[in-house]
């Protein structure tokens, strides 16, 4: 099974994703994702098929995937990755009070307006996302999985984010005293917490870090097990070092050099518009990350970001929706996706420049 799907993603490269352009750079490159993120179905009821429009891989949450979709995109020459929602605690938390993250005042946090985090320590929701994955592996025959909300409880996707301090609860001050063996007093969360804060800042954000790693280290581990050959991505905030005081390592646990051990593609959530910013952004943030991780074209991780098309807040312009989509493909970006499938399928302007843009890279290879 793992051959048949390494010669079925080789043979899919090949006849439906080479594509050379040139982003900022004098280096010609090849594009290997031209993506959607969202069940193909919209596009299917309005009659279009994805080679047709020059799509070769859809992201579906992994929920939304059945049998009949995977025959179907694979048949219209896509590949098919999962979305993995990893630590989103939405709905468990309510019937497992002990994975609730706790926050700096010893009380349990709120929902940062739609997501609701968990406590990625907690032993009872690790086992049950771990097998949840080893369910989906086994039960589906996928490209890859690309874990989601792989951060401590936070919310980076609004211009104004909410980053509270997370999480003390008794699971991470233990983990976190044996782990760095450091003592902590014998006092209140929020006391324990503050010394914490005080005395031990350096070796929290780091062991928050490595909790975080820890997690795309095990989904690996499980993969490896069962389809050694499926690609390991992550959907992550794309925020550079400096911004929000370094919340990106310092509040969500995001730190690059380790993950980059584990992971094989990088998508950066560049949602200029959720985010406040302009759609030129994409294309600045793409050059800076590959930076960043020392991307080199040929190798692993890849950088396929996920960009807005999304309507919401206001409206993304179809002009706006191409400076995104081709920002995407800047710097060392070797695919890209948009999300939504549906936001994209039912505006037809935005439908024609996502063909247009994706049909280009096949006519520059002389497809």
């Amino acid at each position: 099974m793992a051959t048949n799907l390494k010669l079925r993603y080789i043979y899919l490269y090949l006849i439906s994703t080479l594509g050379f352009v040139s982003c900022g750079s004098t280096t010609t490159k090849t594009v290997e994702i031209k993506g959607v993120y969202g069940n193909p179905k919209p596009l299917w009821e309005k009659g279009y098929k994805l080679n047709e429009l020059g799509v070769n891989a859809i992201f579906v949450h992994s929920g939304s995937i059945n049998e009949d979709m995977i025959i179907r995109a694979r048949a219209e020459g896509a590949m098919v990755y999962a979305e993995f929602a990893t630590l989103n605690g939405k709905g468990y938390v309510d019937t497992h009070p002990e994975a609730w993250a706790i926050n700096d005042k010893g009380t349990k946090v709120e929902a940062a307006t739609w997501f609701m985090g968990v406590c990625p320590t907690e032993p009872g929701f690790r086992k049950y996302r771990f097998d949840q994955l080893r369910d989906l592996l086994l039960e589906y025959d996928l490209d890859g999985v690309w874990m989601d909300y792989v951060h401590w409880h936070a919310q980076f996707e609004d211009p104004e984010p909410i980053l509270p301090e997370t999480c003390f609860c008794k699971q991470c001050l233990n983990s976190f005293s044996k782990d760095y063996n450091i003592r902590l007093p014998d006092a209140t969360t929020t006391e324990k917490a503050e010394y914490i804060l005080t005395n031990h800042e350096p070796a929290w954000r780091k062991w928050r870090c490595e909790v975080i790693y820890d997690w795309t280290t095990n989904i690996k581990s499980i993969m490896a097990e069962i389809k050694p050959n499926a690609l390991l991505g992550l959907y992550h905030c794309p925020w550079d070092d400096d911004e929000f005081n370094g919340a990106r390592e310092r509040i969500l646990g995001l730190d690059y050099d380790l993950l980059k051990k584990t992971v094989d593609v990088f998508s950066p959530m560049v949602y200029h518009q959720r985010m406040g910013r302009e759609p030129n952004w994409v294309e600045d943030n793409i050059v800076w990350f590959g930076k960043k991780i020392d991307a080199e074209l040929g190798a692993y991780p890849k950088i396929w970001p996920i960009v807005q098309a999304y309507n919401e807040p206001g409206i993304v312009t179809k002009e706006a929706f191409e400076t995104v989509l081709r920002g995407g493909l800047a710097g060392k970006s070797t695919g890209v996706m948009m999300f939504t499938t549906n936001a994209m399928a039912e505006d037809v302007g935005k439908t024609e420049v996502m063909k247009k843009v994706y049909k280009e890279l096949l006519e520059s290879h002389g497809e």
